[in-house]
């Protein structure tokens, strides 16, 4: 195993003075307050702890049914993975962001670094694991831009809870700790104990939604946790309602607080302060794939940087919206200047 180093860390443009006054802060939890982090201003706004993926897409005209095949576009190969897109989709957006994740020493491992320093994430902490094929995901899109995922883990699975421990003082150096759920889950555990223990908001994308309930400390180190409304109504354990209610039983079963995405709708935040409906930016709809996690990671730029979650809702339905304006995840996020010349923005 060769673990990836470089040394120019993360760009000059990434450490201006927009982080002064900021804080780890984080809401409070239901029952009683946590310990306030470290005084000093962070050295990341955001860490993204997650999976790194060579997205293999293809273009439809009409998904196949069982046992039927159907032609499509040539392949295309992009940078993907919901740990790389939450941390390309920060970086983008001028956040100093850092990714720990693990690749394999191959051709689609490379592909994957290239993509985020060209975003402007601090790649020191990727592991590259030559004994292991970097993960990948097989993508349809169809005509009106909705896909379908199947994923092979590759080295993502292999991501350990000693990695995250020996990541421990990058952690502690980050105002946002940014989790998912393509890793292993005892390896998202231990990133949210070790941000917990050092002061670190966590958000917390469970994506893909677990079968069973989700643990109850990951759940009540999540704040935000950030779900589509599948995830929402199956892992509230109600079987119909609405958003509201949904994100009412997270936050009973302990998350701090809760943002479900409604695609173009926008989003419905709960916290303490209460109940707050973003609404959505109308586009035209290109490619969604990987629009959830333009979204969480502007959601978490913006909470990094202290903006109330209402706010930093607000930001991230714009990113999530002019996501979806372009093909592809990665290649779709945008600058901050390309946001501000979205229509309606």
């Amino acid at each position: 195993m060769e673990v990836h180093t470089e040394t120019e860390g993360h760009t000059e443009g990434h450490a201006q003075s927009h982080a002064q006054g900021r804080t780890k802060g984080r809401t409070e939890p239901h029952t009683e307050a946590q310990p306030e982090g470290p005084a000093q201003d962070p050295a990341y706004d955001v860490l993204v702890v997650g999976s790194a993926n060579a997205d293999l897409t293809v273009r439809v005209e009409r998904r196949p049914g069982a046992g039927e095949t159907v032609l499509g576009t040539d392949l295309v190969e992009s940078a993907g993975g919901k740990g790389a897109n939450q941390a390309a989709a920060a970086a983008r957006l001028g956040g100093r962001t850092a990714l720990l994740a693990r690749v394999g020493g191959d051709a689609f491992g490379e592909l994957l670094l290239d993509a985020q320093r060209a975003a402007g994430t601090d790649t020191t902490p990727v592991i590259v694991d030559g004994t292991a094929r970097t993960g990948t995901a097989m993508i349809i899109v169809s005509p009106d831009g909705d896909n379908s995922i199947v994923v092979s883990p590759g080295a993502n699975a292999a991501l350990t809870p000693a990695d995250v421990a020996a990541a421990k003082d990058v952690i502690a150096a980050s105002a946002v700790v940014s989790l998912q759920l393509e890793i292993p889950m005892e390896s998202v555990r231990a990133a949210a104990a070790a941000a917990e223990e050092s002061g670190t908001r966590v958000v917390l994308n469970p994506s893909p939604a677990p079968e069973a309930a989700l643990a109850p400390e990951l759940l009540s180190a999540a704040d935000p946790l950030v779900v589509n409304e599948h995830e929402a109504r199956q892992l509230s354990g109600l079987t119909d309602g609405a958003p509201g209610e949904w994100a009412q039983a997270l936050r009973e079963k302990g998350a701090r607080s809760v943002v479900v995405t409604l695609g173009g709708e926008g989003a419905l935040v709960l916290d303490a302060s209460g109940v707050s409906e973003v609404p959505g930016v109308r586009v035209k709809a290109v490619d969604t794939t990987g629009a959830g996690d333009a979204f969480t990671g502007a959601l978490a730029t913006r909470l990094a940087r202290g903006d109330a979650l209402p706010e930093a809702a607000r930001f991230a339905v714009r990113v999530g919206a002019a996501a979806v304006t372009k093909p592809g995840a990665q290649p779709s996020y945008p600058t901050l200047d390309e946001l501000n010349a979205l229509s309606g923005a």
